[in-house]
C-alpha cells in the first residue's frame, strides 16, 4: 500500500512538473533562429515564445525567411537560403498574406479565417499611402503586433473585444498623427465613446456591447463617405440592426428588437432607404455616432428640432411645453412616435377618436385643450377642401382650353400657406394657426372663383359659337335656295 502511494505521488510529481511545458506552445521544429535569440534575451524572442504561430510550428524562417533548421549563422540568414530579414513597408503586410491569402496554405494550419483580410486591408481607408510614402498607413502589425501575436478570442491580444477601443484610440486619439491624414477628423471619439450608452456598459466589461470594429469593420474599413461603408449613411441602419434586431442577442438587455423595422417603415427610412436621401435621419441621426445615447426626455425635441427647426421654435413657446415639462414626459414623441413616424396628416388633428388631440383632451377638458383640437380641425378641413375645389375647378377650365396659368400658380400659394397652418399646429393657439389658415382659404376662394369665371367664359364663347353657326349655317341656306332659284328662272325672265 505504501509503495502504490509512494508511485501515485512520484506521477502527481511528475504531471505537476509537466505542467509549465504542457502549458507553453508547441515549438517550431528545428527552430534555431529562435533558440539562439531566446538566449539573449530580447523582446522579440520573448513574445514569440507565445506567439500563435509558433504553436502552429511555424518557425522565424516562416516571416523572415532563411534556413532555421541550422545554427551556422551564414548558411541561415543566406540570399540562397532566402533569408529576407526585416520587411519594411508594404513588404510587412504582403508577408502576412503569403499565408493568409492562400487558402490551401491556412487549411493546412488548420485554421477556419478568411482569406481576403490583405485584399480588404489594401482597399480599405488604412490601405492609402502613409505621409512618408512607404507603405500604407496601416499594416497587419500595427494592428497584430510582429512576434507576440495572439488569438482574437485571446484576451491578451489588441484586437481581443476587450482591448480593440484602446487600440483603435491609439491612432485616432493622437491629435499629431491624425492631423498628417485628415485634420478635419475628429479626436475625441474615444472621450464620446466613454458617455455613450455602449461605453459605459464597455467600461463595465460588457463583451456583447458596440465597440469600433462592430459598426466600422475590421480590414474592410472604409471613409463614412464611401458607399461601401458600414457607416455609410444609407448603411447606417443595417449596421444597427445586426445587433439591435437581434432578440437574443438583446434579450438580456430589455429593450426592444423592432426599432428597424419600425423605422424602414417611417417617413425618415422610406426618405433614406427607399429614396436614397442621404440627408434623411439614420440611427445616429438622433442618437449620436459614438456618444449614441437614447434622448432624454426634455431633449427629444432639441434632437428633432435639429432638422425641424420652426416646429420646435413653435412648440416651445407654446402651451403643451408647460404642461409637458410638468409631467416629465417626452415632446415630439408623443404625437409623433420615435421609430414608427408616419408622416403627418389632418387626421391627426381633432377629437375623433384618430386624432392624437383626443388621447389627452376630452369633451369636459377645462383647459379649452378640446375646443381649440376641434376649431383648428374644422378649419383645417376648410383649408383643404376649399383648395382641392379649386383645383379641381383649374383643371377643369385648362382642359377645355382656358387660360389659367396665373391662377395655377396662385393655387401653389394657397398650398404653401396650408403648409404653414400646418407647422403653426405646433404652437397650439387658436388664433395663430387661424390667421395663417385664412390666408389659404382667401387664395383657394380667389383662384375658385378665377376658374368658374373662366368656365362661365368656356360657355359663353360656346354658345355665343353655337349661336353664330346657326345663324351663319341659316345664311348659307337661303343664300344656296335663293341661287338655285334664279338658276331655275328661263333665260330672258326678270
Amino acid at each position: 500500500m505504501a509503495l502504490v502511494k509512494r508511485i501515485i505521488g512520484l506521477a502527481v510529481g511528475g504531471a505537476l512538473l509537466l505542467l509549465p511545458i504542457i502549458s507553453l506552445p508547441a515549438p517550431a521544429a528545428q527552430d534555431k533562429c529562435y533558440e539562439c535569440h531566446s538566449t539573449l534575451g530580447d523582446a522579440p524572442s520573448k513574445a514569440f515564445l507565445v506567439d500563435v504561430h509558433r504553436s502552429k510550428g511555424i518557425s522565424c524562417a516562416g516571416c523572415h525567411g532563411g534556413n532555421s533548421a541550422t545554427d551556422d549563422m551564414d548558411s541561415a540568414m543566406s540570399a540562397r537560403a532566402g533569408f529576407l530579414g526585416v520587411p519594411k513597408g508594404d513588404d510587412i503586410s504582403a508577408r502576412c498574406a503569403s499565408c493568409h491569402a492562400d487558402e490551401s496554405k491556412m487549411r493546412s494550419f488548420g485554421s477556419s479565417l478568411p482569406t481576403n483580410q490583405y485584399a480588404n486591408l489594401k482597399a480599405s481607408v488604412h490601405g492609402a499611402p502613409a505621409v512618408s510614402g512607404k507603405g500604407s498607413i496601416a499594416q497587419c502589425i500595427t494592428c497584430h503586433h510582429a512576434h507576440g501575436i495572439l488569438h482574437v478570442k485571446d484576451p491578451r491580444s489588441p484586437v481581443n473585444h476587450a482591448n480593440v477601443v484602446a487600440l483603435c484610440a491609439s491612432c485616432h486619439s493622437n491629435a499629431a498623427l491624425i492631423r498628417q491624414y485628415n485634420p478635419s477628423l475628429p479626436i475625441d471619439q474615444l472621450e464620446k465613446y466613454k458617455t455613450s450608452v455602449h461605453g459605459m456598459r464597455y467600461a463595465k466589461g460588457d463583451t456583447k456591447v458596440a465597440v469600433c470594429v462592430s459598426c466600422h469593420g475590421t480590414h474592410d474599413i472604409f471613409s463614412s463617405k464611401d458607399v461601401r461603408s458600414k457607416v455609410y449613411p444609407t448603411n447606417i441602419p443595417g449596421t444597427c440592426k445586426t445587433c439591435h434586431a437581434d432578440a437574443d442577442y438583446m434579450k438580456a438587455y430589455g429593450i426592444p428588437t423592432d426599432q428597424y423595422e419600425k423605422y424602414a417603415a417611417s417617413v425618415h427610412g422610406i426618405a433614406l432607404l427607399q429614396k436614397n436621401d442621404v440627408s434623411a435621419p439614420a440611427c445616429n441621426g438622433c442618437h449620436g455616432n459614438h456618444g449614441a445615447t437614447p434622448p432624454g426626455v426634455e431633449s427629444i425635441s432639441a434632437v428633432c428640432g435639429t432638422c425641424h427647426a420652426l416646429n420646435a421654435d413653435l412648440f416651445s413657446k407654446s402651451p403643451h411645453k408647460r404642461a409637458f415639462d410638468a409631467l416629465g414626459v417626452p415632446e415630439c414623441e408623443i404625437c409623433h412616435g420615435n421609430h414608427g413616424i408616419a408622416p403627418p396628416t389632418d387626421a391627426m388633428l381633432g377629437v375623433d377618436s384618430a386624432a392624437v388631440c383626443s388621447q389627452c383632451h376630452a369633451p369636459d377638458d377645462s383647459s379649452r385643450g378640446f375646443a381649440t383640437a376641434r376649431a383648428m380641425r374644422k378649419l383645417m378641413d376648410s383649408v383643404s377642401v376649399t383648395e382641392q375645389r379649386a383645383g379641381l375647378l383649374i383643371g377643369e377650365a385648362e382642359q377645355r382650353g382656358m387660360e389659367v396659368s396665373e391662377a395655377k400658380f396662385q393655387l401653389r400659394d394657397a398650398r404653401q400657406f396650408r403648409l404653414q397652418a400646418r407647422t403653426a399646429v405646433h404652437a397650439f393657439n387658436e388664433q395663430q394657426f387661424s390667421d395663417v389658415a385664412h390666408k389659404s382659404l382667401a387664395v383657394s376662394e380667389a383662384v375658385e372663383g378665377e376658374a368658374r369665371a373662366a368656365l362661365d367664359e368656356f360657355v359663353f364663347r360656346r354658345t355665343g359659337l353655337g349661336v353664330s353657326t346657326l345663324i351663319i349655317t341659316v345664311l348659307a341656306v337661303a343664300l344656296f335656295l335663293t341661287i338655285r332659284r334664279i338658276e331655275k328662272k328661263p333665260p330672258g325672265t326678270s
